[in-house]
């Protein structure tokens, strides 16, 4: 445990915070812990929304190993105010934040080799230690990304959660990819993170192919900038209807941008198969099963796959920018639910029963009566 430090607070602050934790694989229960004493450095976020991934359900459901032993809290895409901050970090009190899925230490040689991403001193909430899906979360205060208080009508600081991982690790692969207007983009999967990653593209100027096998999902990322939409149960070819609609598209960057966002070994496969000459593949979601692939179009083709595991802290303000502008769209993509549901919304995700992203927001304090149910 840290030293006590002085540490500045809105002067609101309650002494506990109230979460679900893991306490075993598929099991929960309602925890109710202090506050925790703060390094200089660090601060205590007051959640207002956090984004329920996909990794979670790994962690929860599939065995996925977490870092911190459990039981703990999982969580990532969080959003909140920042309440209490240690005294090097008394600036950020009272702001509304994002914080970042995966916080870089800043200092070791990945870091500094501009590699935040790989850094091994990397800090990420739900997985490190203490996640969102509670009233209050610890963090460190490097690299959280600061919230207007006036936001466009509609959109709320509970939705912009998924901010921190869905829709900032597809526009980092996005980034990376070098897309431009000149670009066809392909987005296998368009659901999370795929419907967000449609919609980054489209706002670049590229033309964008959405391929899922849920027509809900479909038509929404037709509605929100994919320009051809496939089904990929019902397509008879997808490589073809894929390479005709690029053909047709007027764009004439060399080579498919393709992202798989499915996070499935289908997905995976139906990515690499759609390689063409000078490709650039994107692993984007995550599956943990094993796939069969002929490796070697990749230098047949001379194309490029590459992964990214989530987003540099620095990229957050660009990726924010884009839906403070109204050119990406959150609302028509996320469902929010209590946290006192957050066992429920966890089931449901996990046997896809919700079909959006879900964001659970602590609705009172009132939450921490009965948590040892």
């Amino acid at each position: 445990m840290p030293t006590a430090l002085p540490a500045q607070s809105t002067g609101a602050t309650p002494a506990t915070s109230t979460g679900l934790a893991l306490v075993a694989k598929g099991q929960f229960d309602w925890a109710e812990t202090p506050l925790p004493e703060l390094s200089p450095d660090e601060v205590i976020i007051e959640v207002a929304g956090c984004g329920v991934c996909h990794t979670d359900i790994g962690f929860a459901y599939e065995g996925i190993p977490t870092r911190h032993a459990l039981p703990f809290i999982l969580g990532h895409e969080i959003a909140g105010r920042v309440v209490l901050a240690g005294e090097h970090a008394g600036n950020w009190i009272g702001r509304r934040v994002i914080v970042p899925a995966v916080i870089p230490c800043g200092a070791c040689d990945a870091c500094r080799s501009e590699r935040p991403t790989i850094c091994r001193k990397q800090f990420m909430p739900g997985n490190d230690a203490d996640g969102g899906f509670a009233t209050h979360v610890r963090v460190p205060a490097r690299g959280l990304c600061p919230v207007p208080e006036e936001l466009p009508k509609g959109l709320t600081l509970a939705m912009l959660s998924v901010v921190a991982d869905a829709v900032t690790t597809p526009y980092e692969a996005i980034r990376r990819s070098g897309l431009n207007a000149d670009a066809v983009a392909v987005f296998v999967g368009a659901g999370g993170i795929g419907g967000f990653g449609v919609q980054i593209a489209a706002a670049l100027g590229a033309a964008v192919v959405a391929i899922d096998v849920d027509e809900d999902r479909l038509e929404l990322a037709s509605a929100h900038g994919a320009a051809l939409a496939l089904n990929a149960r019902e397509c008879a070819d997808v490589k073809s209807a894929v390479r005709s609609f690029a053909r047709q598209s007027g764009r004439h960057g060399i080579g498919l941008k393709i992202f798989e966002t499915s996070g499935s070994a289908a997905g995976q496969q139906t990515a690499f198969s759609l390689l063409d000459p000078g490709a650039h593949l994107a692993i984007v979601g995550y599956a943990a099963q094993k796939v069969e692939v002929p490796l070697s179009n990749l230098m047949a083709f001379d194309a490029t796959a590459r992964g990214n595991w989530g987003c540099p802290p620095a990229q957050y303000p660009n990726a924010l920018a884009l839906i403070l502008e109204r050119r990406i769209h959150i609302q028509p993509f996320v469902e929010m639910h209590p946290l006192e549901e957050a066992q429920q919304v966890l089931e449901a995700v996990h046997h896809h029963q919700i079909r959006k992203r879900a964001v659970l927001v602590p609705q009172s304090r009132g939450l921490q009566q009965g948590t040892t149910q």
